[in-house]
């Protein structure tokens, strides 16, 4: 029997983190439904729309947010699985521009497969991450299942003039993305024994990073619209949120950033499966204009990220504010727009060189 320091956990699942999330088109039929909802005036933000996290009027000017995240290994380390999948479910109240209270656990764990020592290791990073920032792993719920998964039910507060949707974003709204994206590339060659060690070093630092930023976010009003980048990549996260405002988006993709090591997998055939699911959902929603390298960004846009960045849609009067803020909190890196929301056009996003 292996010891626990041979197990590789992404050898136990056949998704790996947020890839494993269920395909947009297949999704949609799921969430189909006759069934009218009950009237209830305090629900701000429901399953209605395709937002972050939910949320609730509590009364004072204050909100409820709240969201449960949860996935498949992405990494062979439990501990760090721990912190990923923790750092990604606390992300959507981020993504509100909410600040989290509280989590609870919820864990499935596969025991005749695997030492229920590595559960615990997975537990003991969620609490780094709970910890880092600034809350309590406070309970939660465990079954036995045949492929592990783990993440958090998460509740934060935030006060309604701060909360950020999706959907809200105008014409003319600059866009900016808070973090690279490429990640499921580098997990993907992770699987298949490709990853290069400096390459794991920095796709764990950025898959544990918390996405802190976003609660001061909510407090500017030009910030129009928020999202945070998950399991649908970057193209199909802002199709959600053109198609949400009723406008299309101009996306400058030699803006983008991509993580380091990301084309050199691509070149390796590293593809993560979701990439195709995700595209035979939405890739008739994109239009390339000349000048992009459309084989490449085909395996870039629809790539799956797990806790991946912010993308924020600001006002032009509050640019000069937002770019402060990252100056502040160290994401001089990412001030550059990556994009802009337009009037409709045929197509919900127009990738420009």
């Amino acid at each position: 029997m292996e010891s626990i320091e041979e197990i590789r956990l992404t050898q136990y699942s056949r998704g790996a983190g947020c890839g494993c999330k269920i395909a947009p088109a297949v999704l949609q039929e799921i969430l189909k439904t006759e069934t009218s909802y009950a009237a209830n005036d305090k629900l701000l933000v429901g399953n209605t729309t395709n937002d972050d996290a939910a949320a609730y009027d509590m009364g004072n000017g204050m909100a409820l947010i709240a969201t449960n995240d949860f996935f498949t290994p992405i990494v062979d380390d439990a501990y760090d699985f721990g912190r990923i999948a923790a750092a990604n479910a606390i992300s959507d109240v981020y993504a509100m521009g909410g600040k989290p209270l509280m989590a609870t656990a919820i864990l499935g764990w596969p025991v005749e497969k695997l030492p229920v020592a590595l559960a615990q290791q997975v537990l003991e990073g969620a609490r780094a991450i709970c910890n880092e920032a600034g809350i309590p792993l406070a309970g939660g719920h465990s079954i036995d299942v045949s492929e592990p998964i783990f993440g958090l039910s998460v509740n934060g507060v935030c006060n309604i003039a701060n909360l950020k949707r999706n959907n809200t974003a105008k014409e003319g709204d600059v866009l900016f993305l808070t973090k690279s994206i490429g990640v499921g590339i580098l997990a993907t060659a992770q699987k298949k024994g490709l990853l290069k060690e400096e390459h794991k070093t920095m796709l764990i630092d950025q898959l544990t990073k918390l996405n802190k930023i976003g609660e001061q976010l909510g407090s500017i009003p030009g910030v129009t619209a928020m999202t945070d980048v998950t399991g649908f990549g970057l193209g199909g996260h802002l199709i959600e949120m053109a198609e949400g405002a009723g406008l299309s988006a101009e996306l400058y993709y030699s803006k983008i950033g991509i993580v380091e090591g990301a084309k050199e997998y691509i070149a390796q055939r590293a593809i993560p499966d979701a990439t195709y699911r995700n595209w035979n959902g939405y890739g008739a929603k994109i239009h390339f204009e000349g000048g992009v390298d459309v084989m490449e960004a085909f395996s870039i846009l629809p790539d799956p990220q797990t806790n991946g960045g912010l993308l924020i849609a600001v006002n032009e009067s509050s640019i000069e504010e937002v770019i402060a803020l990252f100056g502040a909190n160290d994401y001089l890196k990412y001030v550059t727009p990556v994009g802009r929301f337009v009037a409709r056009q045929e197509k919900a996003v127009l990738v420009l060189a």
